[in-house]
């Protein structure tokens, strides 16, 4: 009996937490996405200008984000929005980067919602008695009670002065301890006001995963105003950091069985007129030049747009075939060179050859040993010429059948085989090459070492006391003049 009873009370409380998911999965609110109140790169700013928003101070808007304030001492600077928002409940997702040299930084950014636009102020950048709710995310202990980096949820209605001395501890409706400065990846906080209660959830940055959120403080019975205005400040003291924001994104939340709020209002009819006009125009102006352009190129009439660019693969094969072009002229004109070079060795040995005959027939004596190593030298350097000749030919008859071949396509094998065939004739013929160099230079074109020179007479004594004085005078001038510099730079300390 007392285990059926144990068996019976699990079961309940199985059931119970099953319907309670249910219930709580069934009580999710209905979230609508406000582009109008949100930013978010990579197109983020253009012109210096947020769409929808308003910066000041040192924040400097970019294509990816928006730099509340740079890491130089004593800055601040905000973003708000342009419009008032009226919604009842809300959540935020706002991403964004806290980082500086050294292990503790100034002052620390906060997200406002507030009755008015605080632009400018000595709360992190916004204004002191604000009509709202601050989410503050300190990096400064002012108090000394190594309580920080924190995360401070502070209301006002308008009339309290933020206290700095104790980083707001006095004030403070929720606060959680959190480091978010130098993370690898962006921060994440979302806050959630829901049913007059606001949540604050706080992604760390460790992990690249966004929804990786732990939560962080609750706020119950939370009164802000009915509308108000969204804004991102932050500032810097006597330690400086770089306060970046990434994205800032607004849902209005809708409670299960209530009528979704209604989409926005239609464009007024001037706006639509403006647009429709701006429209046809560059519609025109689009129609103009196509026609310019297909009289200027009457051969490309009727055909795809897709046929006029050139593909990925197309322009592949493009370059392989210009590499291709490229390695097959610098080899014909070392053909040329060699062919010239070698014009050039047959000269020169029919010279010698015809000199040795004259001197042998004036004489009548045998060439000497030296004439036949000079005469057997220049037929071996012709002999490797010739070699080198043929095989720099080889490459360019291979490459030109290559070229040919592979006109229809190239295949991956075949290329790398082919480009390895070059890569070793090349190797030949430098091989080749050096091996001329150092034949041609025979025992008969040794270089001669200079004479040398005549010794100078030695030094008389007279000569060795006057040098010996002249450098002792030069060392006692430098050193006098060394020591009234360092004389006149200590009259600076």
């Amino acid at each position: 009996m007392a285990a059926r009873a144990l068996v019976a009370a699990v079961v309940l409380c199985v059931c119970a937490e099953l319907q309670e998911a249910r219930g709580s999965g069934a009580d999710a609110p209905h979230r609508r996405f406000e582009y109008k109140h949100s930013f978010k790169g990579p197109h983020l700013s253009r012109d210096g200008s947020i769409p929808f928003w308003v910066h000041t101070g040192s924040a400097i808007p970019s294509a990816d984000q928006i730099r509340i304030t740079p890491s130089l001492r004593s800055q601040k600077g905000s973003v708000w929005t342009k419009t008032s928002v009226s919604f009842e409940h809300w959540e935020a997702e706002v991403a964004f980067r806290v980082s500086g040299r050294g292990r503790t930084g100034a002052d620390g950014l906060a997200i406002w919602f507030t009755a008015a636009q605080g632009l400018d102020g000595p709360v992190y950048g916004a204004a002191d008695q604000w009509n709202g709710v601050g989410i503050f995310f300190d990096s400064f202990d002012n108090d000394g009670k190594k309580n920080n980096p924190a995360v401070i949820v502070v209301g006002n209605n308008g009339k309290l002065v933020y206290d700095h001395q104790n980083d707001g501890s006095t004030q403070a409706l929720g606060t959680c301890l959190r480091d978010f400065r130098n993370k690898p990846y962006p921060v994440r906080a979302k806050i959630t006001y829901y049913k007059k209660t606001l949540t604050v959830l706080i992604n760390n940055g460790f992990t690249p995963e966004k929804e990786d959120y732990e939560f962080c403080t609750k706020v119950d019975n939370m009164i802000i105003p009915p509308t108000g205005y969204f804004g991102i400040s932050a500032a810097t003291g006597g330690l400086a950091d770089d306060h970046d924001v990434l994205s800032f994104l607004l849902f209005r939340l809708t409670e299960p069985g209530r009528e979704l709020p209604p989409p926005e209002q239609e464009i007024p009819k001037e706006e639509q007129d403006k647009y429709q006009e701006e429209f046809q125009n560059f519609q025109q102006e689009l129609d103009k030049k196509k026609e310019e352009f297909q009289k200027e190129h009457p051969d490309v009439q009727g055909q795809p747009m897709e046929d006029l660019y050139e593909s990925v693969g197309d322009r592949e094969l493009r370059q392989v075939f210009e590499g291709q072009n490229r390695i097959h002229m610098e080899i014909k004109q070392l053909n040329r060179q060699l062919a010239m070079i070698l014009d050039e060795q047959r000269r020169y040995v029919s010279v010698i050859t015809e000199e040795i005959s004259k001197r042998g027939t004036q004489s009548g004596q045998a060439p000497s040993q030296e004439m036949d190593t000079v005469i057997s030298t220049q037929q071996e350097v012709l002999r490797n010429l010739d070699d080198l000749r043929n095989t720099v030919s080889a490459s360019v008859k291979q490459l030109a059948v290559g070229q040919h071949e592979n006109v229809g396509g190239l295949g991956s094998y075949e290329t790398i085989q082919h480009f390895n065939d070059i890569k070793e004739h090349l190797h030949v013929v430098k091989r080749n090459i050096e091996h001329i160099i150092q034949k041609n230079a025979g025992p008969a074109e040794k270089p001669k070492c200079p004479e040398l020179p005549p010794l100078p007479a030695c030094l008389t004594m007279a000569h060795f006391v006057v040098v010996v004085v002249i450098q002792t005078l030069l060392f006692l001038g430098y050193f006098l003049y060394k020591s009234q510099q360092e004389a006149a730079a200590k009259k600076f300390f």
